[in-house]
């Protein structure tokens, strides 16, 4: 039986969302060209629902603190709170009531910390349900005994939608927004936007600074220390993959002449380094700017890549057939082993790749399960 993902104290207050808040809005979830680059990877990106639910009872984070790491104090945060991010500054007067939780990810924060937002972006890639929403977060809301609204925000925000939740704030860490529509936004509540560069946020800094705007910091820190806690248990089980040299991939069939690879300012690469695998010198090499969410790659220059133990990308055994029998990557470890982990729309991990605090305990068996087959191959 799946084991619920529930609040982290029983001294959280859980919200339930306001009657007659709009059922629909629309987000912009694309601020560059990198971030274009990463829709059209969603829009391929995959994973299976039925293998992540098989080893559910030991995916879930537990569902207290210990009361060790909180102390008494840590739910009674003084307002108003000040947030620095890359868009500004967010002062937040009272504790929030009401909240709206947009882009990605971020509505796992408040549910994690048993708070339930008025209003939530839906799901932009992955397996969804009904309602929009990826299988781990919608169990969170059942295990709170919620009823989600969901805005279909794929094509922009419908301010109007989102202003009906009369949010108290409206939490963003994760997220693309422009200046203009963080301006737009802050019209009808704070905001928390991401904290220096669009699409960056680690799932750390996400679970953190949503959770300071909720007053809820202290709370926070503990979730992201005991998810780290739980990786460093999972992780034990699998003592080969630690140091292996891997990278996120973005490649399509259709044209290998031109391939991405993401770097750790994205968080599916960063999210490896969370794992403990590193990234090869071959990628760091290829760099120009250190903020850089991605680079792009000519397959003429793939020989360089010569320290890639495993290539993770979005795609079937059609694209690994694709590569292998394209010469310009023949001299990639990877694509010679053909150690790869690939990512189907239809599969769970697709999206569990871009991590959140409620997707890390769900699919962490799956993911590390399908990298160690890949490490087995490795010669």
């Amino acid at each position: 039986m799946k084991k619920k993902i529930v609040s982290l104290l029983t001294a959280v207050t859980m919200t339930i969302g306001a009657v007659g808040c709009g059922a629909s809005a629309e987000a912009d979830n694309t601020s560059s060209e990198a971030s274009v680059e990463s829709s059209e990877v969603y829009e391929d990106s995959a994973g299976t629902e039925e293998s992540a639910g098989e080893n559910e009872d030991d995916n879930a984070v537990e569902e207290t603190v210990d009361e060790e790491n909180v102390d008494e104090e840590s739910t009674s945060a003084e307002f108003p709170i000040t947030i620095q991010h890359g868009l500004g500054e967010t002062v937040i007067e009272s504790k929030p009531e009401n909240v709206v939780a947009i882009a990605w990810g971020n509505p796992d924060v408040p549910l994690a910390l048993g708070v339930v937002p008025v209003g939530i972006s839906e799901a932009n890639f992955g397996p969804r349900d009904e309602n929009g929403l990826l299988a781990w977060t919608a169990q969170a809301f059942e295990d709170l005994g919620a009823v989600p609204n969901v805005f279909a925000d794929t094509d922009g925000w419908d301010y109007e939608a989102i202003a009906d939740c009369a949010p108290d704030v409206i939490l963003a860490a994760y997220s693309g927004i422009s200046q203009e529509e963080y301006d737009r936004l802050s019209e009808i509540a704070p905001v928390v936007a991401y904290p220096e560069i669009a699409w960056t946020t680690t799932w750390q800094e996400e679970t953190i600074n949503d959770a300071t705007a909720l007053g809820l910091e202290a709370e926070g820190k503990a979730l992201v220390e005991e998810t780290e806690t739980l990786i460093a248990e999972k992780l034990a089980e699998y003592p080969d993959l630690e140091g292996k040299k891997v990278a996120f991939f973005w490649l399509s069939e259709d044209d290998l002449g031109t391939f991405y690879i993401y770097t750790n300012n994205d968080p599916r690469a960063a999210f490896l380094g969370d794992l403990g695998f590193v990234t090869p010198d071959s990628v760091n090499g290829l760099i120009t700017d250190p903020t850089q969410f991605s680079i792009t790659v000519s397959a003429e220059n793939a020989d360089v890549l010569n320290d890639v133990d495993i290539i993770i990308t979005y795609g079937t055994e059609t694209l690994v057939d694709a590569i292998q029998a394209d010469g310009r990557f023949a001299n990639i470890p990877a694509v010679q082993n053909g150690a790869f982990v690939l990512l189907d729309s239809n599969d769970v991990l697709a999206a569990a790749s871009t991590p959140t605090v409620l997707s890390i305990p769900y699919c962490i068996d799956d993911y590390l399960k399908a990298l160690n087959d890949a490490a087995e191959k490795i010669q």
